[in-house]
């Protein structure tokens, strides 16, 4: 019973670091700068 505890809390600690290296890790980025919406015009309305 006590080895099942400690593999629980051995993958809860694995899995909690790993998300806080993705956290620290992980930038934002730039969001694209091309692209996007449009105005439709008639011709794509007839498509």
């Amino acid at each position: 019973m006590i080895s099942l505890f400690r593999r629980a809390v051995g993958a809860l600690a694995a899995a909690s670091m790993v998300a806080a290296f993705m956290r620290l890790r992980g930038s934002g980025g730039v969001p694209p700068q091309q692209g996007g919406w449009r105005e439709l015009t008639d011709d794509d309305l007839k498509s």
